[in-house]
């Protein structure tokens, strides 16, 4: 008989104490671990980034979504903390809260760049990684930052957060906005006018803690993991062309490009991306 039995947000939630730091997780399945991390957009969370994936993936493996902190129901990211590499100590941390030596990875734009430092710091809690649209690179041929990312760092300066400024970003995700709900729209816009968020927004750039720039870092050239990158063509927030330097300096990276595709690569062809995912999981 098939499986009619349906994940929902509030049956899949769990807190737990990251060495520290209080951290809010959806856990679903059971088999590997598989960690989802979301990106950094305006009202992000692991639900919202990862609703069309949760329960395909959790038929064939243990998948846990995290809230970074700073995002969702989490505890706030500390002002002035190193970006990526905080973020990868929490979900190190994380990981041994939970018990686990190891664990597979998908990461998603933020996401992908905290998966990608936790590789580098710590290459043996990391078994396979998906790159999705990540961050951590820098594109060869297009302009940069896009004007997503220039949205997303400064959503919450000038005018302020705004409906009609958080659809236009939300735009820039896909190739095709008519999917977007007014439902997930209102969804993400509460979680980003969360007074805590407002107050300290993680994604506000500090000068002085520049990003780290992973593309120039020396280890890639020795991660042992195979690493699956996956790009929408028309990503407008991480172009293409960004997947490069990171395919060329990873020795076991692969590149996976969907066509009439935007950034969110996990929504738009949920389907297609949840096949994909959970073939080279598992093979």
């Amino acid at each position: 008989m098939p499986d009619t039995h349906v994940l929902t947000e509030d049956a899949t939630s769990k807190f737990i104490d990251a060495n520290g730091v209080r951290v809010h997780y959806h856990d679903a399945g059971s088999g590997e671990p598989l960690v989802l991390i979301h990106g950094g957009g305006p009202g992000a969370g692991g639900w919202s980034n990862y609703s069309r994936n949760l329960q395909p993936l959790s038929k064939h493996f243990r998948v846990i979504c995290p809230d970074l902190p700073g995002f969702g129901r989490s505890d706030m990211k500390p002002v002035g903390s190193a970006m990526p590499g905080w973020y990868a100590e929490v979900m190190a941390d994380f990981l041994r809260a939970l018990g686990l030596e190891k664990a597979h990875f998908i990461g998603n734009s933020l996401g992908g760049m905290v998966t990608l430092k936790l590789a580098l710091e710590h290459p043996e809690m990391v078994d396979k990684m998906v790159l999705m649209g990540t961050g951590g690179s820098l594109p060869v041929f297009s302009t940069f930052p896009t004007e997503g990312i220039k949205t997303l760092l400064f959503f919450y300066d000038g005018e302020g957060p705004s409906l009609k400024r958080l659809k236009g970003f939300i735009n820039q995700f896909v190739y095709d906005p008519s999917q977007l709900t007014d439902e997930l729209l209102e969804q993400r816009m509460k979680v980003a006018l969360d007074p805590r968020i407002v107050e300290n927004p993680p994604m506000r750039p500090n000068p002085k803690v520049p990003l780290d720039e992973l593309w120039r870092d020396a280890r890639l050239t020795k991660l042992p993991h195979e690493t699956l990158m996956i790009w929408g063509r028309e990503d407008r927030v991480m172009p293409l062309d960004m997947a490069f330097p990171l395919l060329k300096q990873i020795p076991r990276a692969r590149l996976f490009v969907m066509p009439q595709c935007g950034h969110w690569a996990q929504w738009e062809h949920a389907e297609e991306f949840n096949r994909i995912a959970t073939d080279f999981f598992t093979h």
